[in-house]
């Protein structure tokens, strides 16, 4: 069932193909917050709401959320050069179009096609990495990739805030083209197939179950911070639904093994705890990046390009560490840093929940750096064990399941602190509270839920082995499936 995998390289430095690949993730995944600051001026420009405007952000999230759960099929049908070309090639087109955009809706236009290129490349970066990376070696590789995958959300509005101060909204894009152009000449130049592709038809009803469950569960998220709650509630429970029948159907795929998303990645305990465990982190990183700007742009008077450079050292101080994380992983395994770097999340967030009026910027400048070294401490390590702990045929569908928690997450997160905030916010403004105290409130709160939630981060921590133990056979995960199904 499975194709045949390159061996994993035996040591020494990072693989041309990582390197290539975490270049051009980097590169896409900027793009999915680069627009967050562009929001006035789309308003302006294109004579467009701002409920209107906000959709340039989240179109991108939708179709990443509908498209990714297809990526662990679709990287065993074709060839590494063949995901990469169609990835970057789709992305540079969106890009080129929201460039020229002459109108809201083509620009909406173009941002769906950028997030339909950027929903392949996180898998197929972590999937090539799991193959072609010894497993002694992968920490401090994993560690290289932290700066794609985490480091380029937080630096999106910094970089958009630079470029706004002297430019329009449309150097977002001519500005990223170039570069996304070189990436790509540079990568099917240095790029070679690992492994082979596989043969197999797609199964249709299970790529519009995921488009419309995920999309749609993504999307009623999207809506709880419009405070009707009845509506967003509907579009949740219907995306739940879909996600429901469309998880009953992979398990009945998976006797004739062709699912989308193969389930049985779920099989392995140290893969499911892994997952839980991001997913949470990733809500408390999202959450945090709503949070802090509103804090201080809405109640400190900065300027975006001023919050910008003030949650930079934090996105730094992540990327700076991913390497160090990474050796120290391979040398000393993951509970010395998972725990920890739990710890920490749940203190910085609960740090946060104690912000005034008065508090200096010092102080919230060592709280990001703790939150996002404490982030950094932790994806490396997870990604690391949970991916480990699969068989090789099921690397992509990891991969591909992670990066859909991944959007639900950041959704989740996002709803959740809204709609905290946004709900203790009315109830004392009704109460007479000053308007600014009503606000104040209301993020302190949201941190709080936020730093509660980060309490399970560490329960899966300590729960979590200190090295992945060896993956089960691909048969023991075959004669798993009829446990899984009956009928």
């Amino acid at each position: 069932m499975s194709a045949e995998r390159t061996a994993p390289a035996s040591g020494g430095g990072t693989p041309t193909v990582i390197r290539v690949l975490v270049l051009a993730t980097f590169v896409v995944i900027l793009n999915e917050t680069i627009m967050i600051n562009a929001i006035p001026r789309l308003m302006e420009d294109l004579e467009v709401t701002e409920r209107a405007a906000q959709w340039v952000s989240t179109a991108f999230m939708l179709t990443m959320a509908a498209i990714i759960p297809t990526t662990g099929w679709f990287l065993q049908r074709v060839s590494t050069r063949q995901a990469y070309a169609v990835a970057m090639g789709v992305f540079l087109a969106g890009t080129a179009l929201s460039a020229v955009a002459p109108s809201f809706a083509v620009l909406l236009l173009g941002r769906i096609i950028q997030a339909g290129g950027t929903a392949v490349m996180m898998p197929l970066l972590m999937t090539t990495l799991m193959t072609v990376v010894h497993e002694h070696d992968r920490g401090r590789v994993m560690g290289n990739v932290t700066l794609a995958i985490s480091v380029a959300p937080a630096m999106g509005p910094v970089i958009s805030g630079l470029v706004l101060q002297v430019g329009s909204w449309r150097w977002l894009f001519v500005l990223v083209l170039p570069i996304a152009a070189v990436v790509t000449w540079l990568g099917l130049r240095k790029l070679e197939n690992i492994g082979e592709s596989q043969a197999g038809a797609i199964d249709s009803p299970s790529v519009v179950l995921a488009a419309l469950g995920f999309g749609g569960l993504v999307f009623g998220l999207s809506k709880f911070e419009s405070g009707n709650l009845t509506g967003p509630a509907l579009m949740v429970a219907a995306g739940a639904a879909l996600i429901a029948g469309f998880v009953f159907r992979q398990l009945r795929l998976q006797r004739t093994g062709t699912p989308l998303l193969d389930l049985r990645v779920l099989l392995s305990g140290t893969y499911t705890k892994a997952l839980v465990l991001m997913s949470i982190a990733f809500m408390a990183m999202l959450g945090s990046m709503i949070l802090l700007p509103l804090y201080l742009q809405n109640l400190r008077s900065l300027s975006p390009l001023a919050t910008g450079l003030l949650v930079m050292p934090g996105g730094l101080a992540m990327g700076l560490l991913g390497p160090t994380i990474g050796r120290l992983f391979d040398r000393f395994g993951g509970r010395w840093l998972v725990i920890p770097g739990s710890v920490g999340i749940a203190v910085s967030l609960a740090g946060f929940s104690q912000i005034s009026m008065t508090m200096p910027y010092w102080q919230l400048i060592a709280l990001h750096i703790l939150l996002m070294a404490s982030l950094a401490a932790t994806f490396t390590p997870v990604f690391t064990l949970g991916l480990g702990a699969l068989p090789q045929h099921l690397y992509s569908h990891g991969s591909s399941m992670l990066g859909t928690l991944q959007q639900v997450s950041a959704a989740f997160g996002t709803a959740m602190v809204v709609t905290v905030m946004s709900a203790r916010s009315t109830a004392l403004l009704d109460n007479g509270t000053d308007p600014v105290t009503a606000h104040l409130d209301g993020m302190r709160l949201a941190f709080l839920v936020s730093a509660a939630l980060a309490l399970i981060v560490i329960a899966m921590a300590v729960l979590l082995p200190g090295r992945a133990a060896a993956p089960e056979a691909a048969d023991e995960y075959e004669t798993a499936t009829p446990d899984l199904v009956k009928g």
